[in-house]
């Protein structure tokens, strides 16, 4: 089965595409025609405070601002957890105030607000992408690859320096240290940042078959950013998810020509052929994936689940393992194996899987189903 997919940025840790030196024109890629009037959100200021952030800057916390400085104290209110006690939660991608509001955001979201509080008080800002590990999740029936980023703040210039450090600068990241400790960072300017807001409002509106949301979000993100890959390839799933394969096909053309060993933009372009009635041209696409990437993401997930449902327990168990031997925190292998090891009655492995399941959820509502599973396991005595 030809499998879609998009990039949704920081989600969590992942590699990228690099970037070509000379970006796609989009003039010609765009079909306006086809999809309802813009909305207005799209227009949206992402790093615009609210008065609450006011507050929190000028009243809350402004002793420490003045007790630390402004660099050290706005870090120390931002990752220490005891004030913002902020939260991750992939299941949307919020603007700066929507995320201090909720308390809650992905990297990017939380990295948007972060920036929007230094630049209110005069800190410089700096933005990077971390390529790590690659990692993949998936919703609608669409696979998306996730990518990380961070940011640098550094000291005001005239500031009264209270660290010995004229030239600091501290690195904020939302993920532990252990876990991109060691990864290789590049600069990426902040319309990067703001077309990756963007193309994640995108991906999260044609998750929910808001086809026209999608076509608008992917649409601004590439006027944002238009050296941006991932939001053309966003835009191509949205013409396939609407049926509009001729324009799908343009736009993966291009991306291809740009980028021929990209796995994703094979297997898109692959799923438009097949849909356009030109099977042996989706074929030869099809096969230079295998080359490229045999086992796709997810291969060894579904087939565990199969074996589960078709009462394979120790099948399942050892699908499930090579999943994680993929993405060793991928919360649904957790849970699967939880199931499994509970059906052979290995109550210590079903405690251990479903802890690492709730432990590396990405969302409330995931972290509450496993919480809620292990509650239940509990009361049958297991602890």
């Amino acid at each position: 089965m030809v499998r879609l997919a998009i990039l949704l940025v920081c989600a969590a840790l992942s590699a990228c595409v690099t970037q070509p030196s000379a970006p796609p024109s989009a003039e010609n890629l765009f079909n306006n025609a086809a999809f309802r009037p813009r909305p207005s959100v799209i227009d949206t200021d992402v790093f615009a405070l609210n008065e609450a952030m006011r507050h929190f800057l000028y009243s809350e916390i402004a002793p420490q601002l003045r007790r630390k400085g402004r660099l050290e104290g706005l870090v120390d209110v931002i990752l220490n957890g005891t004030q913002l006690k902020l939260e991750y939660d992939s299941a949307v991608t919020r603007t700066a105030a929507e995320a201090f509001d909720s308390r809650a955001g992905n990297c990017i979201s939380l990295v948007i607000m972060t920036a929007a509080l230094a630049k209110e008080l005069g800190l410089p800002v700096y933005y990077q992408r971390v390529y790590a590990e690659e990692t993949w999740s998936r919703d609608g029936g669409i696979l998306f690859r996730s990518e990380h980023i961070n940011l640098d703040l550094r000291q005001r210039p005239g500031d009264k320096y209270l660290s010995s450090d004229r030239d600091q600068r501290i690195t904020v990241d939302f993920l532990p240290q252990e876990e991109v400790r060691g990864y290789r960072t590049s600069p990426i300017e902040e319309r990067t940042v703001v077309a990756m807001f963007m193309n994640n409002r995108a991906a999260e509106s044609l998750a929910r078959g808001q086809l026209d949301d999608a076509y608008w979000w992917a649409r601004e993100a590439i006027a944002r950013d238009s050296g941006f890959l991932e939001a053309y390839n966003t835009l191509g799933v949205v013409y396939r998810r609407h049926g509009d394969l001729r324009d799908a096909e343009r736009v993966f053309r291009r991306l291809l020509a740009l980028e021929p060993e990209d796995p994703t933009v094979l297997s898109n372009l692959a799923a438009v052929l097949t849909a356009a009635g030109q099977p042996q041209a989706a074929h030869a696409l099809l096969q230079k994936l295998q080359r490229i990437e045999p086992y796709p993401p997810f291969q060894f997930l579904d087939q565990a689940q199969l074996a589960l449902a078709r009462g394979d327990f120790k099948g399942a168990i050892s699908l499930f393992t090579r999943e994680l031997a993929r993405d060793p925190d991928y919360h649904a292998a957790h849970f699967g194996l939880a199931a499994a090891y509970f059906q052979l009655g290995d109550f210590a492995s079903t405690r251990e899987h479903l802890t690492a399941a709730m432990q590396n959820s990405t969302t409330r509502r995931e972290h509450e189903l496993y919480a809620a599973k292990l509650e239940r396991l509990r009361s049958y005595g297991v602890r």
